[in-house]
């Protein structure tokens, strides 16, 4: 009896151990903003509705692009949860390379703490500053770091660099990294954060689209390994991880591009305490 019991609590504890668990979404939805249909705006909010939170890049930085958000919001506000949301100022870049953030998220799966924040640590070193919030879900706190790196031919390494440091200048939260990189998931400039406990969620996986493929056959429309999730892996436990191929409800290629040049990433995870 003694056994069983002991065997009951072990379960029981390691049940307890992990209270969050959390769908989580990133998209760089190409010039996000008026170019929009509502046909587009429609489509895109049927793929993310499963979603409790959705991290998006690439948010154009006039009003157009706030507008497409609300929009978005809308939308998803008719497909019976209800969703709140957060946009960024336009990052401090060029006027030909800001660009706004925003966080979508279901209110009665996380609650939002403090105020979300465009990260001034490295404004003169990172050219889109990372786009911060702090989420709870049953009394743990996840902070979300939502970014867009300047393109390969700008060397984005040299901005990624910095994100050594986040950990430290945050050493009480628990930290997700998410977006677009443009950088591979082996390149040497996430070594530092892996160093410091942190795990990248996927290896190998494209998830810009070609300019030319046929979406209708077994062939890969994906080119570049660009968007990420970085995690604590001490901290975390990722459940599932993925992607969707968005295109192939499209015939043509060009008609999937016209709702982003990327796929959304996603992960399921729990946070675990001690």
């Amino acid at each position: 009896m003694k056994q069983k019991l002991s065997i009951f609590i072990l379960v029981f504890l390691n049940f307890q151990l992990a209270i969050a668990q959390v769908n989580l979404a990133s998209w760089n939805i190409q010039h996000l903003g008026k170019s929009k249909s509502e046909d587009n705006i429609a489509y895109m909010a049927e793929v993310l509705r499963d979603f409790d939170i959705i991290a998006i890049q690439e948010v154009v930085a006039g009003p157009g692009g706030a507008q497409a958000v609300g929009r978005l919001v809308d939308e998803l506000n008719r497909k019976g949860s209800k969703w709140d949301y957060k946009i960024s100022d336009p990052t401090k870049s060029s006027p030909y390379s800001s660009e706004r953030y925003a966080y979508i998220w279901k209110t009665h799966k996380v609650k939002i703490q403090d105020q979300a924040f465009l990260d001034q640590n490295f404004v003169d070193e990172i050219e889109r500053e990372p786009y911060v919030i702090r989420f709870s879900y049953k009394d743990e706190t996840f902070t979300l770091f939502n970014f867009h790196a300047v393109p390969t031919k700008k060397q984005p390494e040299r901005e990624v660099k910095y994100f050594r440091n986040y950990p430290d200048l945050y050493p009480d939260e628990t930290l997700i990294f998410m977006g677009d990189y443009n950088l591979v998931d082996h390149h040497t400039v996430f070594n530092p954060l892996k160093n410091k406990g942190y795990e990248l969620a996927f290896e190998g996986q494209k998830t810009s689209l070609k300019m030319k493929c046929d979406t209708q056959k077994e062939n890969d429309c994906l080119s570049k390994v660009y968007d990420h999730f970085i995690f604590p892996s001490k901290k975390l436990n990722v459940l599932k991880k993925g992607v969707i191929h968005f295109y192939k409800d499209f015939e043509d290629i060009q008609l999937a591009r016209k709702i982003s040049d990327h796929i959304p990433i996603w992960m399921e995870f729990e946070i675990e305490t001690e």
